[in-house]
């Protein structure tokens, strides 16, 4: 059992330990490690939350526990209509499967917490009968001018107990005037309460500054730090890992442990995550929800090797972790007190990492969506298709860091040029002779007989080079431009391969006419 008592509602906790724990006192508590995620559906999955989830689904594999997932869905106002579907399509995007909850269920269902207002009420009774709750008949009007009263006198805004003691006329008179009661928790006066952070050490909170807090709200509905209590000890939740911001939370639900008579499970609080300047992350700073990681082209992959070091360090060295690396290897002390950086440059950049590391297979599976929002492909992909894709991206695919970024890499590959680029035009097509250089390589080409490989077209164009005693990149840059409108990508000998020869030799020749017609003032004026 955890240490009795305190924790302030105003953040005014003290954290009196750095002690680290070991895995034994860390798993000792209960045969089984049970964890939970427990989204409300009032947004979609962000990247704190999916960090947080993700933490607590290594635990709970790391230790051949159980991953409950749970939806706190009592707040019906800033519900979102399919905020819920969203959550489950992004647990599945990112890979991360859940023991119990919807969907799947479980023994300790309903996973919805507004189809289990019955346990509420079963626990509000309990707590009424034992004189650990009672009645509160206060009206918001009330109650919003004793807090502008207690700002304006520099006393903390809480709740004093104004209806702690009521007696029973009071009670019928407030009936009679129409009055919605709201359940409040009997709050200790004085002391302190204090639990030991997995991650934090000790932590103590004065009683005093904790007002009696609303369990049961007028319209009958459980609040968060009630409702999340009855839940957690009804599914036998051993560990409740969540983001720091729940710290002053953790008192509120000792007490409601406590006045229950349950047995609490042991907390743990991960780091917030900040933006690259220290500031609260925001959208500004490139925060988004799971779903808009998918849509810009994220591997998913990625995306949970960078969740989990935001904020875990284990001790391999390596940034590049497979997810049964990160399973094997997780471990709640090796979790930061620290916040952690977001920076959207390293997801980028190890998203790319993954792009050029997976199996081509799983690469290609991925892009094929955006392939098709790009229109390069249709709503049925053939298997000639995908070899092509194949082949086109085992040339290229170390040149661009998200998915979202291969159809405009290979459009030249599925579409004619509408255009070359300005730069690179007036730099490689000035010289009117670079017409007669490329018609003279595209007729090389055509006469080639067999397999149109890069090797065959490196030796085209060696001949030519040597032929003409001039430097490579008079004839290749040229070439890249012509055939790709472009003057960076992969290596040109790929690229006229991957084209073929119909279309190289068609291109090449269409850029020594576009040369001929522009003429030198034409081209070098852009």
């Amino acid at each position: 059992m955890l240490v009795k008592s305190g924790i302030a509602e105003d953040n005014t906790c003290k954290n009196t330990s750095d002690r680290k724990y070991t895995r034994q006192e860390v798993t000792g508590m209960a045969s089984e490690v049970r964890v939970r995620f427990a989204p409300s559906p009032t947004g979609y999955l962000h990247i704190g939350g999916a960090r947080t989830a993700f933490f607590n689904w290594l635990f709970a594999r790391h230790n051949g526990g159980k991953f409950v997932l749970r939806i706190e869905d009592t707040d019906a106002e800033r519900t979102i209509e399919d905020s819920i579907t969203q959550m489950l399509e992004a647990f599945k995007w990112l890979g991360l499967d859940w023991d119990e909850g919807p969907v799947v269920g479980g023994e300790y269902g309903p996973y919805f917490q507004s189809q289990r207002r019955d346990l509420y009420k079963a626990s509000a009774d309990k707590l009424l009968a034992g004189g650990h709750a009672y009645w509160c008949y206060c009206t918001p009007e009330e109650l919003k001018a004793r807090r502008e009263g207690a700002v304006k006198e520099g006393r903390a805004p809480m709740y004093e107990g104004a209806c702690r003691n009521l007696t029973e006329a009071q009670i019928q008179a407030c009936e009679r005037e129409g009055r919605k009661p709201a359940l409040r928790l009997r709050t200790p006066d004085h002391g302190i309460t204090a639990y030991d952070d997995l991650i934090r050490g000790r932590i103590e909170f004065e009683n005093a500054l904790i007002g009696d807090f609303v369990l049961l709200k007028s319209d009958g509905y459980p609040t968060y730090n009630y409702a999340c209590v009855v839940d957690d000890s009804a599914m036998h939740l051993t560990y409740i890992i969540r983001a720091d911001e729940h710290i002053s939370n953790t008192p509120k639900q000792i007490m409601v442990y406590e006045a229950l008579g349950l047995e609490q499970p042991r907390f743990a609080h991960v780091p917030m995550i900040l933006a690259p300047d220290r500031s609260k992350l925001s959208k500004r700073h490139g925060a988004m929800s799971v779903q808009e990681f998918k849509d810009l082209g994220f591997m998913p992959e990625a995306v949970m090797n960078y969740l989990a070091f935001l904020g875990w360090t284990p001790n391999t060295g390596s940034e590049v972790l497979t997810v049964d690396e990160m399973v094997r290897l997780f471990r709640l002390e090796d979790v930061s007190k620290n916040p952690a950086i977001y920076d959207l440059q390293k997801l980028t950049w190890m998203n790319g990492h993954y792009l050029r590391n997976t199996d081509l297979g799983r690469v290609i599976s991925l892009a094929v969506p955006f392939m098709q929002k790009a229109a390069l492909f249709g709503d049925v992909v053939s298997e000639q298709e995908i070899m092509c894709l194949r082949s086109i991206l085992s040339a290229m695919r170390d040149r661009v860091k998200t998915l979202v970024e291969i159809p405009e890499a290979v459009e030249y590959f599925y579409r004619d040029l509408d255009g070359y680029d300005d730069k690179g035009r007036r730099k490689h097509f000035s010289d009117p002779s670079v017409a007669r250089l490329l018609e003279d390589a595209a007729s090389a080409l055509e006469a080639v007989e067999g397999d149109f490989t890069p090797v065959t077209v490196e030796a085209v164009y060696r001949k030519i080079i040597e032929e003409r005693g001039i430097t490579s990149g008079q004839l290749i840059h040229p070439t890249r431009l012509a055939v790709t409108g472009r003057t960076l990508g992969p290596g040109l000998f790929d690229v006229l391969a991957l084209l073929g020869k119909e279309r190289s030799v068609e291109r090449m020749r269409r850029a020594a006419w576009e040369i001929r017609k522009a003429g030198p003032a034409g081209l070098a004026g852009g």
